[in-house]
């Protein structure tokens, strides 16, 4: 088994806490916030209406679809409230050297 492989994206005090902000990495737009609980990393498109979270509220660990107000929680993607009923995907995220890093998803 390989080592996981993670990608630098921001310096760490970019993101205040209690607040988010979206990343490309690869193809991917990649949802990073910040909570009482640390850095999470997820998805930015919603899985219900395809809208961008980061313009969104996030409150505590609930990011809050800007469209049809959907929601999930930041720490793992899980779905909070209805329209959505798809969790979005969740990546494991870690600071090193006061950088933001999220662990690359294989093809």
């Amino acid at each position: 088994m390989s080592e996981p492989v993670y990608q630098r994206l921001a310096p760490a005090t970019e993101i205040a806490e209690n607040s988010m902000r979206a990343y490309a990495l690869g193809d991917r737009s990649i949802l990073v916030c910040r909570t009482k609980a640390g850095l999470h990393a997820l998805d930015n498109i919603c899985s219900h209406g395809y809208a961008k979270l980061d313009e969104g509220r996030l409150r505590g660990v609930r990011v809050i679809c800007p469209l049809h107000g959907a929601s999930f929680d930041c720490r793992d993607g899980s779905v909070l409230g209805a329209p959505a009923t798809a969790p979005l995907q969740s990546y494991p995220v870690r600071t090193v050297d006061g950088w933001i890093e999220v662990e690359v998803p294989g093809p």
